[in-house]
């Protein structure tokens, strides 16, 4: 375990520190789009974050092949180098698209030859177990396409959430997270060594995803684009595959008994097949249901538009924040509780547990324009807009207080409460300074510097 918090540090250290670079080449080479009709972001603001990511990933791989714990994992097995390949090819596209807004068509082709080259040096879906049967090898073609598959469902999946300051990086490193707790427990209590590199793959997800967080979080100084996005949904969608290709389930022991009980036994067997869609069960349903929105439009399903999930809960009156940390607690909620329960699966307490969040989520949901106070003891842990601010006696009536008619003005709380309101802004163009410095790719007519008035 320690080697593995080692491996998820340096990843995050590494990512971290690169970003701010990083950003600066973006903005240098103009990979800074214009404000879209369905962007939430105000300002241009540079892509490109998945380079840091990248480097991120090829940092925590260097240093797991040095660690005496970790290094039979490339010794052992070629998967290291067959994500190696496949996330250096996705991450490519990716930058291409970053800067030019490559067609989709070929970007899902790139996703396809990726999933191609990694499935070429090994890291398929070798079987599957079915409950009464025992384990169902699959054919060369069949692991294939189920490969493919799944690498595509889950890269576009991850592609479509990824619209919201936060939320693709935050979704995937809760979905890592739960499905490390499921690999480590497969090698450690049961002592399959084929589990170790789905544990090391998801291990460096989540500290790319942390170092990358601090940069990206609202108000994101810098997007991973589609380079990073693509890159943490192969990473997440290897390690599925990684644990299904190669743990074999008769190594369980679980297909013993009856058929009853090898089924209610089997359970936790099929989490790799399914844990990577339940973890990611928001932005899967998101896609399908971009799918039939667009195509029920008549509408190309690769079209952009502003009928997401997370553009809906900005709709109904959502801060950006709420909407995010909502999201978050969703993704948590699935992905934990599949894992608890492939654990515990004869639990009703797991159940009732999962059901008692899911009404907390629904009112969370149901309450958009509800701002919780924090108590007085915890104000300076919290940020300004939950702390409990009352009237000062000074502000109290007086001729500065009154408007022309002798009514009271807003002063006090009320005051701070309409300042915290949004106000409408004027999006800032490209050419100025701060985050958009370079790149006249703006048509607004307004030239003017960032700070200036009039």
């Amino acid at each position: 375990m320690r080697d593995y918090l080692l491996t998820l540090c340096v990843t995050a250290a590494v990512t971290y520190l690169l970003t701010g670079p990083v950003r600066k080449f973006a903005i240098a080479t103009g990979a800074m789009p214009e404000i879209r009709a369905r962007d939430v972001h105000r300002e241009p603001t540079p892509r490109l974050g998945g380079i840091a990511m990248f480097f991120g990933l090829c940092a925590g791989l260097l240093v797991a092949d040095h660690l005496q714990n970790l290094n039979s994992v490339f010794e052992l097995s070629n998967e290291p180098r067959a994500l190696l390949s496949g996330a250096a090819l996705i991450w490519i596209i990716g930058v291409l698209d970053d800067k030019f807004e490559i067609d989709a068509l070929i970007k899902l082709g790139g996703q396809m030859i990726a999933a191609g080259v990694m499935v070429m040096q090994g890291l398929t879906i070798l079987w599957i177990p079915v409950p009464g049967v025992g384990t169902v090898s699959l054919t060369s073609w069949q692991g294939t396409l189920l490969t493919v598959a799944l690498v595509v469902i889950t890269i576009n999946a991850v592609n479509f959430v990824d619209g919201l300051d936060g939320l693709a990086a935050g979704m995937v490193c809760i979905a890592a997270a739960a499905f490390f707790l499921y690999a480590y427990r497969i090698w450690f209590s049961y002592g399959i060594e084929a589990a170790a590199p789905a544990s090391l793959f998801t291990a460096i997800l989540m500290g790319m995803c942390l170092g990358f967080l601090p940069h990206n979080m609202h108000p994101a100084r810098i997007f991973m684009g589609d380079s990073g996005s693509m890159l943490i949904g192969l990473v997440l969608a290897a390690a599925a595959i990684s644990v299904t290709g190669q743990v074999d389930p008769d190594a369980l022991k679980i297909f013993e008994g009856s058929t009853r009980e090898a089924t209610h036994a089997a359970l936790p067997v099929f989490i790799p097949l399914l844990l990577p869609l339940t973890i990611i069960a928001i932005p899967v349903a998101d896609l399908v249901l971009a799918i039939v929105r667009r195509t029920w439009n008549g509408q190309s399903p690769f079209a952009a538009d502003r009928g997401h999930l997370h553009h809906r809960l900005l709709e109904i009156g959502h801060s950006h924040s709420r909407a995010v940390l909502i999201m978050y607690f969703w993704s948590a909620l699935i992905a934990f509780g599949v894992v608890a329960y492939s654990v515990h699966s004869a639990s009703m307490w797991i159940v009732m547990l999962v059901v008692a969040l899911s009404a907390v989520g629904l009112v969370l949901l149901l309450l958009p324009r509800f701002t919780p106070r924090a108590p007085r003891w915890a104000e300076a842990f919290v940020p300004p807009r939950y702390r409990r601010r009352a009237v000062r006696p000074h502000l109290a009536p007086s001729s500065s207080a009154h408007d022309g008619q002798g009514e009271p003005a807003v002063s006090g709380t009320a005051e701070i409460e309409a300042a915290a309101e949004p106000q409408e802004r004027t999006p800032i163009p490209a050419g100025v300074n701060g985050a958009t410095a370079i790149g006249a790719r703006s048509r607004l007519p307004d030239r003017r510097k960032a700070g200036t008035r009039g």
